[in-house]
């Protein structure tokens, strides 16, 4: 990461919950929708996700079922056996990891399995979709340990 903007970024998050909250309940869907491509290719100009890898460390992504049918071929394994060895449901009905870290985060943050990695990781941290307007408790929680999510939603509350 890179520039002054983003200088205790984690710390600027947390105090900036209650304006992105507000922000994000009154968004003209419209006009944010047309912005987010190029702030998000901005925040990925500066912001490198190997230096970070937090979501990766922390968090588990969703395996829908063409996840776990692609991964489980890529890795050589019976579906069934790659699900015992890696997922658990959670309390939302949803497979996720086990462990964290991921199991697949190697050295120097990389995907082991970048190619075939879960949609959830592929379209993580969402700052490009709608995503991040319909569900604005996951893009809150996301811009506290996100850079990129924090760069996005500055730039939309401070334009």
């Amino acid at each position: 990461m890179n520039g002054e903007f983003l200088k205790d970024w984690r710390k600027k998050a947390m105090a900036g919950q209650k304006k992105y909250a507000r922000f994000l309940s009154r968004a003209k869907k419209n006009d944010v929708l047309k912005e987010l491509p190029a702030l998000h290719q901005e925040a990925f100009e500066k912001i490198n996700c190997l230096d970070c890898a937090a979501c990766c460390k922390n968090y588990s992504p969703r395996f829908k079922t063409p996840d776990i049918k692609r991964i489980s071929k890529h890795l050589l394994m019976k579906e069934g056996s790659f699900i015992d060895t890696y997922l658990r449901i959670d309390e939302e009905g949803d497979y996720v990891l086990k462990t964290k870290p991921c199991p697949f985060l190697g050295p120097g943050n990389a995907c082991n399995i970048y190619e075939v990695r879960p949609s959830d990781c592929h379209r993580f941290p969402y700052t490009d979709e709608d995503v991040l307007l319909k569900r604005s408790k996951l893009t809150l929680m996301n811009s506290q340990f996100c850079p990129a999510v924090y760069f996005v939603l500055e730039k939309l509350t401070n334009p």
